[in-house]
């Protein structure tokens, strides 16, 4: 129990390096914030830090383009806010990046969720409501988007 409670905490450290270290070979300066700010992981901002973004991200371990959320995404959102999710594809290949702005990303969840209340489950009965969201992008509309950060 320990040791898989200590692998998503993994995943999820090692998935804001990753982008941090991505954005620094991008040419952005990127900054990892302290564990317990609410919201932002990274700051990133261009090279003469006229412009700056906040950053969550979100990591799986495999390559499922679909990440787990919780009910506050629907109504976090701000034009200087981006989620990079990223699935570390069980460390056989590079991580792939997926770079959403946030308004995308409260969007599809609280569709998505009014969707999923609305459809019957396997059983025919009505969902419960959870305050667990999701995001997906199967068709990789935003696989590498690195430009919608700071518009370069």
């Amino acid at each position: 129990m320990i040791e898989e409670k200590l692998n998503s905490v993994l995943t999820g450290v090692s998935g804001e390096y990753f982008v941090a270290a991505e954005l620094s070979k991008r040419g952005f300066l990127a900054s990892i914030t302290l564990r317990n700010t609410k919201g932002v992981d990274i700051l990133c901002s261009n090279s003469d830090a006229s412009k700056t973004v906040g950053i969550q991200v979100k990591s799986n371990k495999g390559s499922n383009r679909s990440w787990i959320l919780n009910q506050k995404a629907e109504d976090y959102f701000a034009d200087s806010l981006f989620y990079v999710f990223v699935c570390l594809n069980d460390n056989q290949k590079h991580p792939d990046y997926f770079i959403v702005p946030s308004k995308v990303v409260a969007n599809y969840c609280k569709s998505g969720h009014s969707n999923w209340l609305k459809t019957p489950s396997k059983k025919g009965q009505q969902h419960k409501d959870t305050p667990m969201r999701k995001f997906d992008d199967p068709k990789e509309n935003y696989l590498d988007k690195w430009n919608l950060l700071l518009g370069e």
